[in-house]
């Protein structure tokens, strides 16, 4: 079956069309789809031109293309409606119940999804952003007295990824180490981590899934070889047992996932709102 081309169309970034409509999608299993983001579209013009792609592909495929759309001012919505998409409207979906339920007409604001109206929600998200990148690999730990969460691992098990999404979807400080060879083989935990044991957090990842990781980064190299690998998930797997460090595995997990289980299962308090 060919792959059905699907539209995110916006008046601003597409993230909100994209996370919503990537959502649904996933629930067609055995199916392809090309995704196509049309971001901005905040003119008539522009709404007309989103419209012709999307007759295009139409005609060029036989299909009509999926439309999941975000746009809010109604004329702009009406015109890319008017084309060959199956057009799914999040916020005609969602406004009209809310605005009965509430009592009040929306405001039909652009922009207000993904702006800087929240300057201090936005300000903690830069903030432990930063945390992260400073705080990252274990590089630097003398700031881990402000770390909400220290995640350990062995490298590529999903650490840095994974402190990344907290500090940008809930302001969390998040840090990282990565248990090296010596710490494995000494089956204790570094000093520096052991000052923070009840910020820490680990992640595994099932050694065969490791091992093609590493491979894509250093081929044919010990620190690929199945022996390596196996040996350092079993010892950290260890290390987190002897010490009672909470941990999941990132294997078959989205980042999304092992952000918000975290979170739920140690009861760190998020800073940013949805």
């Amino acid at each position: 079956m060919p792959k059905r081309t699907v539209f995110f169309v916006s008046d601003q970034t597409g993230v909100t069309a994209e996370t919503m409509g990537h959502s649904l999608l996933t629930q067609f299993d055995g199916l392809e789809f090309r995704a196509v983001t049309l971001p901005f579209i905040a003119t008539l013009e522009k709404a007309e031109d989103a419209r012709a792609r999307i007759d295009a592909v139409a005609a060029a495929e036989g299909l009509p293309p999926i439309v999941f759309s975000t746009l809010v001012k109604d004329d702009l919505r009406d015109a890319v409606k008017a084309g060959r998409g199956v057009f799914l409207d999040f916020f005609e979906a969602f406004l009209a119940p809310l605005e009965a339920a509430l009592d009040s007409k929306s405001s039909h604001a652009t922009g207000r999804a993904h702006g800087m109206a929240d300057l201090a929600g936005y300000t903690a998200r830069i903030n432990a952003t930063n945390f992260a990148l400073a705080n990252d690999d274990g590089v630097h730990t003398r700031d881990y007295d402000r770390a909400d969460v220290v995640l350990v691992g062995v490298s590529r098990s999903g650490k840095t990824p994974t402190c990344l999404y907290m500090a940008l979807h809930y302001g969390i400080n998040a840090a990282n180490y990565p248990l090296t060879e010596d710490d494995l083989e000494g089956g204790r935990l570094p000093a520096v981590l052991a000052q923070h044991q009840a910020k820490l957090y680990g992640l595994t990842i099932r050694p065969d899934r490791l091992q093609q990781i590493r491979h894509e980064r250093r081929p044919d190299s010990k620190y690929a070889s199945a022996q390596q690998v196996a040996f350092e998930v079993r010892s950290a797997e260890a290390l987190f047992a002897r010490y009672g460090i909470p941990f999941l595995d990132t294997t078959d997990c989205s980042i999304e996932e092992l952000g918000s289980r975290i979170m739920h299962k140690t009861g760190i308090e998020r800073r940013l709102r949805p």
